[in-house]
């Protein structure tokens, strides 16, 4: 059957967009070739010896060697896995190297940040010179955030590895004021390492030595005992769905200096969602009458016409919204205020479509100190949105 987009002849959302980003970054790179970043210092010798020698210090200065231990401050961790191993250092450590031991400012802000240069760690080398122009006097942010290049090109460095992998959803934390950003990544090649070794997860869990008290356990004790949730964690986000029509729940929450949305923890890369169909397609007819109930203010719940396309999504609805109130904990007479996204089916890889829905407009988003009394069942997270977008982008 026809499509729906040939209702109003709308194009697909994302026709062109990787093409016009990847033109876009062109762009910003050919106008900082001619920055002042990227120039040698011609006529400045004794600055560039400078240069030349802090760089050589920096390779050779004991901070560029993997930690043994955390003092107070801000730290990179990268968990490389296969099967039931992980990489680990010569002292039998995950690897960590240091961002800032004097770290004050917004982590959150930060953290973001951090996520999106996620998606360019083979131009890390070319974000360094872009920022190092105003190091000496910048902000708070721009210092740390330079910080973190450096640290991504050190971990970088002593693995003999550009890619990190995907960056977990929150920070590790601890009462001693040591912060632990994870990246996570899954080695299935023959892929050869520097300064690291593999050993069975199981064996370096019980061969590790505590140095905390498990009332105030480290981070990087933290770390070690859940590794095995944050790598469930990182294989369920890679998942995807089988083909077909599918009906998702959007639910917001903010915060201070975030919002998350709601999503299941068996596939954190997707909403909330229940499955329609197999079809993953709406035709031109049930968009039409997607549209026409859409534009009635007080919609009557009349069934179309029997052995129709439009009857026969109908029902699927009527049995869909029903089994996604259940999931998501909400009484089902709750639903008779929610509405159905109208304005697009969104559509993923052309074997996957979502319809919306959506709760009233106050309460898409709950607000910070806002109780929530249609809390969901256990089986589910609220990720950070950049999160959950990087997430579904892969």
């Amino acid at each position: 059957p026809a499509d729906w987009r040939e209702y109003d002849g709308r194009a697909p959302r994302r026709r062109g967009q990787a093409e016009a980003l990847d033109h876009l970054l062109g762009q910003v790179k050919t106008v900082h070739q001619h920055c002042v970043c990227h120039e040698p210092c011609k006529n400045q010798p004794q600055s560039r010896k400078h240069s030349v020698s802090k760089s050589l210090k920096h390779l050779f200065h004991p901070g560029s060697k993997f930690l043994k231990t955390l003092k107070r401050g801000l730290y990179l961790t990268a968990i490389f896995y296969k099967d039931d191993n992980i990489l680990v250092t010569h002292e039998d450590q995950i690897p960590v190297v240091e961002i800032d031991d004097t770290y004050s400012c917004l982590l959150m802000q930060d953290f973001l940040w951090f996520t999106k240069v996620s998606c360019m760690w083979d131009e890390i080398l070319w974000l360094r010179q872009c920022v190092t122009v105003s190091q000496s006097s910048c902000s708070c942010i721009l210092q740390t955030r330079f910080k973190m290049l450096l640290a991504i090109s050190q971990m970088q460095g002593l693995l003999g590895i550009q890619d990190l992998g995907q960056v977990f959803f929150e920070p590790v934390k601890d009462k001693q004021g040591n912060i632990l950003i994870i990246t996570l990544k899954e080695v299935k090649t023959n892929q050869t390492f520097e300064s690291v070794r593999w050993v069975p997860i199981c064996k370096l869990q019980t061969s590790r030595k505590s140095v905390s008290s498990p009332e105030e356990p480290t981070a990087l004790d933290t770390l070690l005992i859940s590794v095995q949730d944050k790598l469930a964690y990182h294989q369920r986000s890679s998942h995807a769905l089988s083909p077909g029509l599918y009906l998702g729940y959007l639910k917001l929450c903010s915060a201070v200096d975030q919002i998350r949305v709601l999503v299941p923890e068996q596939l954190p890369n997707i909403l909330c969602h229940v499955k329609i169909r197999s079809n993953p397609n709406i035709s031109r007819e049930e968009w039409e009458w997607l549209q026409k109930m859409a534009s009635v203010e007080e919609p009557v719940p009349v069934e179309p016409e029997a052995e129709t396309s439009q009857n026969h999504l109908f029902q699927e609805l009527q049995v869909a919204i029903k089994e996604l109130m259940n999931l998501v904990n909400i009484p089902l007479q709750e639903a008779k205020d929610f509405r159905l996204y109208s304005q697009e089916v969104l559509d993923f890889g052309g074997q996957v479509s979502f319809l919306l829905l959506l709760p009233p407009s106050d309460d898409v988003c709950t607000a910070p100190g806002q109780n929530n009394p249609y809390t969901p069942r256990s089986g589910f997270l609220t990720l950070p949105l950049q999160i959950f977008e990087l997430g579904e982008e892969g």
